[in-house]
């Protein structure tokens, strides 16, 4: 990002038209097919579609992992395909969050070394990092249990470290994919009110892709995919944080 974010009244999220093609001639596949979306900033969205539908190809460029081969994506009024990949990574830096369904947590360190990873990346002197790692962890629960590796950790409580990990920079938006697809139900609701409270109370912008019904009944508005396009919207049926 170069500063030019837009000041009028812009959605957070804006895709136009996006097109996605992996391949060329007869090889060609089309993941997403004109897809036209918007996010609000302190919006809880749930993706949903089966294999195949494009919902994954669409958080990845959502999440300027991948870019789109038509179309135009807009984060904060700036146009991001316009920007170098350079820019793009530090748009993924600064804004943006990940959360993933194997937790991704570096097994020999600490919950509180895994949490302080991405404020290393950024250059942040230790104090710093210990401080915001130590506010992130009690934020999901896990005061006290900064010195313990993930092999120490049950799945709930690896899945709630890789969270704080994901909202230690204060990203404006946190992609969640599948994040309680290797929990059981009781541990699938933990994170997910998790998640609800980040929302409601941080005011973190939460884009999620689960298979799970109940678990999209969470989210503010569930967006189903098809065959590369968004097919339906509405809102979810609303769950009280416990």
């Amino acid at each position: 990002m170069d500063g030019t974010v837009a000041t009028d009244r812009t959605s957070l999220i804006e895709l136009r038209g996006v097109t996605k093609t992996y391949g060329t001639g007869t090889a060609a596949m089309q993941a997403l097919r004109g897809v036209d979306l918007r996010i609000e900033s302190g919006e809880f969205v749930a993706v949903m579609g089966p294999s195949g539908s494009g919902k994954s190809t669409c958080m990845n460029i959502l999440g300027c992992l991948d870019t789109p081969t038509v179309g135009s994506y807009r984060f904060m009024g700036v146009e991001v395909g316009t920007l170098s990949r350079d820019q793009r990574a530090l748009l993924r830096r600064q804004y943006l969050g990940f959360v993933f369904q194997g937790f991704n947590l570096l097994n020999r360190t600490t919950a509180l070394e895994n949490v302080e990873l991405p404020l290393v990346y950024r250059g942040e002197p230790i104090a710093t990092r210990h401080r915001k790692a130590r506010e992130a962890l009690a934020a999901v629960g896990l005061a006290g249990w900064e010195d313990h590796t993930p092999g120490e950790l049950s799945g709930g409580q690896q899945q709630r470290v890789a969270i704080a990990r994901a909202i230690v920079t204060q990203p404006a938006v946190l992609f969640a994919d599948e994040p309680t697809g290797s929990l059981d139900t009781t541990r699938s609701r933990e994170i997910m009110e998790i998640l609800t409270t980040l929302n409601r109370e941080q005011g973190i912008t939460v884009v999620m892709v689960t298979h799970e019904q109940d678990m999209a009944n969470y989210a503010r508005r569930t967006v189903h995919f098809l065959d590369g396009l968004v097919m339906a919207e509405h809102a979810a049926e609303q769950k009280e944080v416990q």
